[in-house]
């Protein structure tokens, strides 16, 4: 980590550096918060967490070979050198402010309520065809993964795809003052994060607070089938590009063509941008939904503005790998999983349903609670349920107290559906035998915190070693 010198260190943490003055030039070699992860010549910053103190490894992480690591207190008279600041965290993020300065890459920044980390995987599959490229990982995404992010990159990088969540106000200024992003992609406005946002009006302004940290030269790409996105005319003197499928948008798709869980056929066609002509690109999507073809166009237009071919952005659509957790489609000997249990709320879980409802043969949704939507949470869920039952999903299974309106929903709307609910995951876990028959494609969705990826790895598991049986549960189910 070149001009990382221990020197310049507590200067840009605002610390004071105690230990031998001939170490102060030293460079380190990487920043790990986790003491298992220190290697040699690293810097560790020690997180004050609800059940662990990082402080409490700082000579663990010494004799494991890091070079330096910081403190919010003195250390008293210790064989190696530390720094000591106000506060680990925030210097984290100061000292990220600092190494980015100091790169000479571009960084596209991506948020919005549903979307991103598959937009970034997209954006980053196009680029990756002409240049060395450096994506988030995880949910490496807030004000401790981002500069975490940062740290990896090194002076061989030339473009950074950067993934920014958020869930109050203020964040997303102090993650682009990190990051300070060349490019910005929105890519919707949904209802995430109500309960500390209020409504999709302070989701939008939550949002766009990236548009205050942006470079002089910047471009914000926006979806513009998106209301609450169209609303925006005007970025620091500049139009917004739009992408859609629906609007007259100057990025747009056409001649869609879906292929159940294959993927999509489309046509993109990219306006002329910069010294580059128009184009028209014939885009090969391999991961279904209708939400990837917006995905597609982001990554399209993206990959046009940093002067890719027609040839390098298809080849780099066509190349885009599923990621776990997300849109990621299992195959076992009896099942298909659709496995999209990271997080859920509900333009994702509609997504998700779209998704499931092209699948052949019978289809059964396992869905979970979505958290954070505020006040609105239960007939949120209700109409989840509903919208369910009318995409004809032929097995809707809800788990969860926040889930028990799914289940509702779903019995309001349903004919012909089978509805069963279950309060909670291990009682859902103990009926799996009698839940699935060989053939069926079954969507897994939650909220992160639901913990779901359990019962992907129990229907992986299931599928592999399957037998089927058509029963249905007898905890509080009922076919309709």
């Amino acid at each position: 980590m070149k001009g990382l010198s221990l020197a310049a260190i507590a200067s840009a943490c605002g610390g004071t550096c105690y230990g031998p003055e001939e170490l102060l030039s030293r460079e380190i070699t990487g920043v790990a918060i986790d003491s298992r992860k220190i290697e040699e010549g690293f810097l560790f910053v020690p997180i004050k967490g609800a059940r662990v103190d990082g402080h409490d490894f700082i000579e663990q992480v010494m004799e494991k070979g890091a070079l330096c690591s910081l403190s919010e207190h003195s250390l008293g008279d210790v064989p190696y050198p530390y720094i000591v600041v106000e506060s680990t965290e925030q210097a984290l993020k100061d000292l990220a402010r600092y190494y980015r300065s100091r790169l000479n890459l571009k960084v596209i920044g991506i948020t919005g309520s549903v979307g991103k980390t598959s937009t970034k995987e997209l954006i980053a599959s196009v680029l990756a065809q002409k240049y060395h490229v450096l994506k988030t990982e995880g949910n490496y995404n807030n004000e401790i993964g981002l500069p975490l992010t940062i740290f990896r990159l090194t002076e061989e990088d030339e473009i950074a795809v950067l993934e920014m969540g958020i869930d109050h106000f203020g964040e997303m200024h102090r993650l682009a003052d990190i990051a300070r992003p060349d490019v910005c992609v929105i890519t919707n406005i949904g209802y995430a994060h109500l309960e500390s946002l209020g409504s999709r009006e302070g989701i939008l302004k939550a949002k766009t607070e990236m548009f205050d940290h942006l470079q002089d030269e910047f471009c914000v790409v926006l979806n513009g089938d998106d209301d609450m996105l169209r609303t925006v005319s005007d970025v620091r003197g500049q139009k917004p590009v739009f992408f859609g499928i629906d609007s007259a948008a100057p990025v747009f798709a056409s001649h869609i063509e879906n292929r159940g869980l294959k993927g999509t056929l489309c046509t993109i066609q990219l306006p002329a941008c910069g010294d580059f002509p128009e184009a028209t690109i014939q885009a090969d999507i391999p991961i279904p939904g209708k939400h990837m073809v917006y995905n597609a166009l982001a990554g399209a237009y993206i990959g046009r503005l940093f002067g890719l071919s027609a040839e390098e952005i298809e080849s780099g659509i066509r190349a885009l790998q599923p990621v776990s957790g997300r849109n990621h489609q299992i195959e076992t000997d009896t099942l298909t999983i659709l496995d999209d249990c990271y997080n859920a709320n509900p333009a994702s879980m509609r997504a998700s349903l779209d998704v499931l409802a092209m699948a052949l043969g019978r289809r059964t949704a396992v869905m979970g609670d979505m958290k954070e939507l505020g006040k609105d949470e239960d007939r949120l869920h209700f109409e989840t349920g509903e919208y369910a039952a009318r995409k004809g999903i032929d097995q809707i299974i809800c788990i969860g107290p926040l889930a028990e309106h799914m289940y509702q929903g779903a019995k309001n709307i349903a004919s012909g559906n089978t509805v069963l609910y279950y309060p909670d995951k291990e009682r859902f876990l103990n009926d799996v035998s009698s839940l699935f028959q060989k053939g069926d494609t079954v969507l897994v969705k939650a909220s992160n915190s639901m913990k779901f990826s359990q019962i992907v790895e129990t229907l992986k598991e299931f599928g592999c070693n399957g037998y089927c049986h058509t029963g249905n549960s007898t905890e509080k189910g009922e076919t309709l």
